[in-house]
């Protein structure tokens, strides 16, 4: 469908339309359009747009400019969570819903949350229409990557006569990754198009200004990523698209090494971008090729921090215990930084902790134990935090044994910033609170998660390492095209001679 007649459809009166849209292709410009073009219309209530990810919550925020006084943008998990929060008496949970999801040991506490609150709506639907009132229309963007859950609290909303567009793209689905849970994501999405008035956008509006060339191979690569056959790297290349070949020669697992020639080919061009993405698959080997570019290069630390979340719970479990608050405060550590290890530092801390500092020491145990003395004289969140400054304050005056390399600058930082609230979920509240509100976005170069990296566009991308272990299951060709398609101007892939990905045809 056009452009224009899409639009149309999504101002209908239509009770629920479904809009399917590949990676760049204007589902952000058309749902923004569709919002703005509603709320001017609108007599009372709002227009709610439900996202995934905060950079699409910004990415929203940005194209809504004009009609944000009568537009709401959120995550839906921050809406369960508010939901929760009203109701927390009725779901027979805390009245901080977020502090309890976050307490949630072994098992995904937003998921749990999310099965309580669609089950008190299915239960209450005065609730769903309440929330109706508020809101006539609902926009819920990237709905591929909904839960069962999720999905069924956006159709009480339906059934309570909102009206409600929905945006997705089956191929960018990465959160589910069992065969069983896809296919159950797959056979919702089937009867959520089926009950729809359903519309298609597939022009490449995205790569207008970059490379058109490297829109349209971007969209022939989803065909072929989506049919289970090969991208084909062989023959000309389009504007914009460039292969380089290294393989990695690390004998660690998680390690990075290069030829030297090919390392020279690849820095020189990170060098001479002004701005990159770096994406790789996993969280390691962020780490790895951070070390790789010897910490040049920021790492994109994305919304959630997973590291703080856990100290703040390991604190509030243990308050009081300076043995345990030590152990959560050193796994924070040697989370979030490279070079505070067990045996150079962990264990010693440890140790100067359980006998209370009762011995005289110096050099580098020392300051171990002055670190441990702040943790015994006050085992809590404050000590903490002050215990995480002083370790701050010897990196950088460049005191000898503590050389550490900080991996994760503002997670750290954060923690630190804990010392300033009297409790410290309270605190981990008020943080997120603001990091959401500030819609952080990343330095012009960084390497990043391609998870942490969905819902952003960019103009240069460098995709690294394209390997055996890019599988060609399912949940690694989305994986893959959500990578492929974040550059609007160039697409740099690194790929191995002696075991590329089975993904590509060489």
């Amino acid at each position: 469908m056009k452009p224009e007649e899409v639009l149309e459809l999504l101002i209908s009166d239509a009770p629920l339309v479904l809009v399917e849209a590949p990676g760049g292709c204007g589902k952000t410009y058309q749902g923004a359009k569709c919002a703005a073009t509603i709320a001017a219309s609108l007599e009372s209530g709002r227009v709610l747009i439900l996202t995934h990810t905060h950079a699409a919550c910004a990415a929203f925020e940005k194209a809504t400019k004009g009609a944000l006084t009568r537009v709401d943008i959120r995550t839906i998990d921050s809406l369960v969570i508010q939901i929760a929060t009203i109701y927390h008496l009725a779901l027979g949970l805390p009245k901080n819903p977020a502090a309890w999801v976050r307490q949630q040991r072994n098992v995904d506490g937003y998921k749990l949350l999310a099965t309580r609150v669609a089950s008190l709506l299915s239960r209450n639907r005065f609730i769903s229409e309440a929330m109706v009132a508020h809101y006539p229309y609902v926009l819920a963007d990237e709905h591929q990557d909904a839960s069962a859950d999720q999905h069924s609290v956006i159709m009480a909303l339906v059934q309570a006569g909102a009206k409600v567009r929905v945006f997705g793209d089956p191929m960018q689905s990465i959160y589910s990754r069992t065969p069983s849970d896809r296919s159950e994501s797959s056979e919702r999405w089937s009867t959520l198009k089926a009950a729809s008035s359903f519309a298609k956008l597939n022009y490449p509006f995205r790569w207008d200004t970059g490379s058109p060339e490297l829109g349209k191979w971007v969209l022939d690569a989803r065909d072929a990523l989506k049919a289970g056959r090969q991208i084909d790297l062989r023959g000309d290349l389009p504007r914009g698209l460039t292969i380089l070949f290294a393989d990695n020669k690390a004998r660690h697992p998680h390690g990075y090494q290069l030829e030297e020639e090919d390392r020279r080919a690849l820095d020189n061009l990170v060098e001479t971008r002004e701005s990159l993405l770096i994406l790789t698959p996993t969280n390691e080997m962020v780490v790895t090729l951070a070390a790789f570019w010897r910490r040049s290069i920021p790492i994109w630390e994305g919304h959630t921090r997973p590291a703080l979340d856990l100290l703040a719970t390991e604190i509030s479990a243990h308050e009081g215990d300076a043995s345990l608050i030590a152990d959560a405060a050193i796994n924070f550590i040697q989370a979030t930084t490279v070079g505070f290890g067990n045996s150079t530092h962990g264990n010693r801390l440890r140790k100067e902790v359980s006998e209370g500092c009762a011995h005289k020491t110096r050099g580098t145990p020392a300051l171990l134990q002055q670190l441990a003395r702040i943790i015994v004289d006050t085992p809590n969140h404050h000590g903490v935090a002050r215990m995480l400054s002083r370790l701050k304050q010897l990196r950088e005056e460049r005191t000898p044994g503590f050389d550490l390399k900080v991996d994760n600058f503002q997670e750290y930082q954060e923690a630190v910033r804990l010392a300033e609230y009297d409790d410290v979920q309270e605190g981990l509240a008020e943080i997120t609170r603001r990091r959401t509100f500030r819609r952080p976005m990343p330095r012009a170069k960084s390497i990043s998660t391609i998870h942490k990296a969905k819902g952003l566009e960019t103009e240069h991308v460098l995709l690294i390492p394209c390997d055996a272990r890019m599988t060609a299951t399912e949940y690694s060709r989305c994986r893959l095209y959500v990578s492929l398609s974040r550059a609007k101007t160039s697409l740099t892939l690194v790929v191995s001679r002696s075991n590329p990905s089975p993904v590509f045809q060489l």
